[in-house]
């Protein structure tokens, strides 16, 4: 959402609290018009989501260690309805479902948290977190006034509400938790269900309370929700959001980057654009900002949504998928944190005046007690813009905000970063170095394709199959307990039918994501969805035989919707028409056959993906390559150390893998990205959307795996893979993600800060002070001839170390120039 950057007086309005009754070891969670108030005390909160399905226990820790070391002072996730309660009133928080250790792990660490229960979350999770037996409830209308809809959202907000008070969690019990969300961004749809929606999002609120927390409840992206409700803002920039009344100015989502599609290019926003979007909110009167996402993670098994959301939900947050720090990104806002936080009392307490100086460019000064903070605004998109700000001259490059937290001087510029640079990449273990990644044993089965041997008239009762003389949507059929649903049916042909003899097409009119389709035992053909339209019309030539005609049709989802009005409502699967076409345009309708209906896969059903399976036995050598509806296996030593794991799927067309026993997701590596669209360098300057700043152009969208090391045994490992397209296994290779090298940059005066993030710096690969183009690894007209030796001797053999960028660490560097720097490029 582009801001209108309209400037917007702020006003110090100091209500009466809107108090919560705690007991007396408790913290008091309250708010006023300007802040959330805790113990009294108005407080400024920067959070970051993590999701704690989309990481494990054990990565718990070190991720929001890493958010802490990031400046954040709070922590927000989901709850995953679907998740918790897959299967009616069935119900799991077990491994990585372990809410209320997670909440514990936030707290461990001295932070707050923010429990956004929903319980629709969106999130690019399958079905926006809903779980799809709600599907099957008679009269059942999803999020509008509906008794039914109403009665199992209360049914699982409560029992969540129930378990976190009796964990002692919120904070008015003397836990993290001081804010939790109903419902979620409902004000993007509520238009689509008329007064039922606005009766809903009134019971919501109603129900909400009922429910007595002892913390603050907000809805984001409903402007007009309730008054006991708290609305926020979502979107790339909130600066010019205004709550619907005189309560704190938050924002619950700033998008740090942007989820993929199977086919879609990288997404990245700039470190200098998403530090511009907070300290604009923090120049007009933003109190609580939380980014969506802190760290992404993966898509484990099969929650992720959309469709076509890849297994991948990195989101180019500043901590990546496997949990290590995304630099610059994470340094920047780190000192952009530590910096907005030093500042809380005045900027929570001070009186704050706005100046425009016309060209987008502005001027903050918050005055409290007799000290001030400055903030100069510039957003203009081209142009550096110079004022005379109170008697003294400041240019502001291009979309950027300077903080002067004297009001004299500008210690932090949102446009210059002067944070390291780490490139992270992925590569084979040390020890499996020597050897090449087709050494890996692969043995294989095949799939078995499902057909009726018989007429489906005259099919008495077959395990696992369910029969209906309809075509049926197939999330009702399967309950979301597996992508794939074989549609089966027959039809009699004999030599008096007028299609006899005549050359015939299968037409299918499909709500799919893909199709397989199967007559009379033999594959004619498949189809994808490669334009987000997820519906179309399949049509293949097909030979009939006198007698029974077997058609069997395989329809494949990837992720159920997540997002919109009515989403709910979205058909899946072969709902018709099915048709034989013959040239003549003789048609035989198939659409109100009797049709047989088998959820999953064998292989699946045979429990294949398990290492203790009793048909572990049956699997044979000489693996046949890109052959679909195979399944393959191998066995694989873990890397040594502590580097994250990935599998490079590179060779294999679409499917599914497991790792010992564990699902990592589904893969498409053979989707590629289109040609178009990619760029080599971003300019940071100018509102981002989700299109801007791609790169990974005519590539594998996604190519690597995570495997997480909790996953994996001490020694041998087992990986199975579901191959639904036809690829080549050998290919294949498990590699580690790691620091491979760190940059940074400093003018003269400040600090240069370097860290391999765990590893050892081994060697220096550039370093020069002088007068070098600032950015570039690239020695100018002068430079100090110690400029080598003098980092070498601070950094070689330590994690992380510190430079001052001075003639005093340096020596003389024969330079005119009024305005030195650093540049260092350190190997990991």
């Amino acid at each position: 959402m582009p801001p209108s950057f309209k400037f917007l007086a702020l006003a110090v309005i100091l209500l009466c609290p809107v108090t919560f009754n705690l007991s007396a070891d408790a913290a008091d969670v309250s708010y006023d018009g300007r802040a959330l108030k805790i113990d009294g005390q108005r407080r400024i909160i920067i959070s970051g989501s993590i999701h704690y399905p989309r990481s494990t226990p054990e990565m718990w820790p070190s991720l929001i260690k890493k958010a802490k070391e990031g400046g954040l002072n709070a922590i927000e996730t989901y709850v995953f309805w679907n998740a918790h309660e897959p299967l009616y009133r069935q119900y799991d928080f077990s491994g990585n479902l372990d809410l209320l250790r997670f909440l514990k792990v936030i707290q461990d660490e001295g932070l707050y948290a923010i429990l956004r229960i929903g319980p629709y979350v969106c999130a690019e999770w399958n079905y926006g977190g809903f779980p799809v037996w709600l599907k099957s409830i008679p009269n059942m209308t999803f999020r509008t006034e509906n008794d039914a809809f109403m009665y199992q959202m209360k049914n699982f907000t409560t029992l969540i509400v129930d378990k976190v008070k009796g964990a002692n969690l919120f904070a008015s019990e003397g836990g993290p938790i001081i804010l939790a969300q109903i419902e979620n961004e409902y004000g993007n749809v509520i238009g689509s269900y008329g007064n039922e929606g606005k009766s809903y999002i009134n019971w919501c609120a109603n129900f909400a309370e009922t429910l007595n927390i002892g913390v603050p409840w907000i809805m984001c992206q409903e402007s007009d929700a309730p008054p006991s409700m708290i609305n926020t803002c979502n979107g790339w920039y909130c600066d010019q959001f205004s709550p619907n009344r005189n309560i704190p100015k938050m924002w619950t989502e700033n998008w740090s980057g942007w989820y993929k599609n199977w086919g879609g290019k990288d997404p990245h926003r700039t470190a200098e654009d998403l530090a511009f979007a907070v300290g604009r909110f923090f120049q007009y009167g933003g109190t609580l900002q939380n980014y969506y996402m802190y760290h992404g993670g993966t898509n484990f098994g099969r929650t992720a949504g959309g469709p076509y959301i890849t297994t991948s939900y990195d989101y180019d947050a500043p901590l990546n998928e496997y949990g290590i720090q995304n630099q610059p990104k994470w340094g920047h806002l780190k000192k952009l944190h530590d910096l907005i936080m030093s500042m809380e009392k005045i900027l929570t307490y001070g009186k704050a005046t706005n100046k425009d100086y016309g060209r987008m460019m502005s001027s903050t000064v918050f005055e409290y007690n007799g000290t001030r903070v400055c903030f100069l605004g510039n957003a203009n998109n081209r142009d550096a813009i110079t004022i005379d700000f109170e008697g003294k001259s400041y240019t502001t490059p291009a979309w950027s905000v300077s903080i002067l937290p004297d009001c004299v001087n500008v210690v932090y510029n949102t446009a210059k970063v002067n944070t390291q640079k780490s490139v992270v990449v992925k590569k084979l273990p040390v020890e499996a170095a020597p050897k090449r990644h087709y050494d890996l044993e692969w043995r294989w089965r095949a799939e078995h394709f499902e057909h009726l041997k018989t007429s489906v008239e005259k099919s008495g009762p077959m395990k696992g199959v369910t029969y209906a003389n309809q075509l049926l949507d197939q999330k009702l059929v399967t309950n979301d307990t597996s992508d794939y649903l074989w549609y089966m049916t027959s039809v009699d042909i004999n030599e008096d039918d007028p299609i006899w003899g005549e050359e015939v097409s299968v037409r299918v009119q499909c709500d799919c994501h893909i199709l397989h389709a199967f007559f009379n035992g033999k594959h004619i053909g498949s189809k994808w969805v490669t334009n987000g339209q997820y519906n179309f019309v399949f049509e293949r030539s097909a030979k009939l035989k006198r007698g029974m005609n077997s058609l069997s049709l395989l329809s494949v989802t990837v992720g159920l919707q997540n997002y919109g009005a009515h989403f709910d409502k979205m058909n899946n699967g072969i709902l018709g028409p099915v048709k034989l076409v013959a040239p003549n345009s003789l048609e035989k309708d198939l659409t109100s056959n009797k049709w047989a209906y088998k959820v999953g896969l064998n292989g699946l059903e045979r429990r294949l993906q398990e290492v203790d399976t009793k048909y572990k036995r049956n699997w044979q050598p000489n693996v046949p390559f890109d052959r679909m509806f195979v399944w393959y296996k191998t066995t694989f030593k873990t890397p040594k150390g502590e580097d994250p794991v990935v599998l490079d799927l590179w060779g294999l067309g679409k499917g599914t893998a497991w790792v010992n026993g564990h699902d990592i997701g589904r893969y498409w590596p053979s989707f590629l990205a289109d040609d178009n669209g990619c760029v080599s360098s971003c300019d940071y300057r100018g509102a981002y959307t989700g299109s801007k700043c791609l790169t990974n152009c005519g590539k594998s969208s996604q190519r690597w795996y995570h495997v997480p090391r909790s996953f994996l045994n001490d020694e041998d490992n087992t990986l199975v893979l579901f191959e639904e397209l036809g690829g080549n296994p050998t290919f294949i290779s498990v590699q580690t993600v790691t620091v491979q090298s760190a940059s940074a940059h400093a003018y003269e005066g400040n600090t240069l800060e370097l860290s391999c993030h765990g590893r050892l710096i081994s060697h220096v690969n550039f370093a020069s002070f002088g007068n070098g183009t600032y950015g570039s690894l690239e020695k100018g007209s002068c430079n100090s001839r110690n400029s080598l030796s003098v980092v070498k001797q601070a950094c070689i053999g330590k994690e992380s170390c510190a430079i001052d960028a001075s003639e005093q660490t340096f020596g003389r560097s024969r330079c005119d120039s009024p305005m030195k720097s650093l540049a260092v490029e350190v190997q990991c």
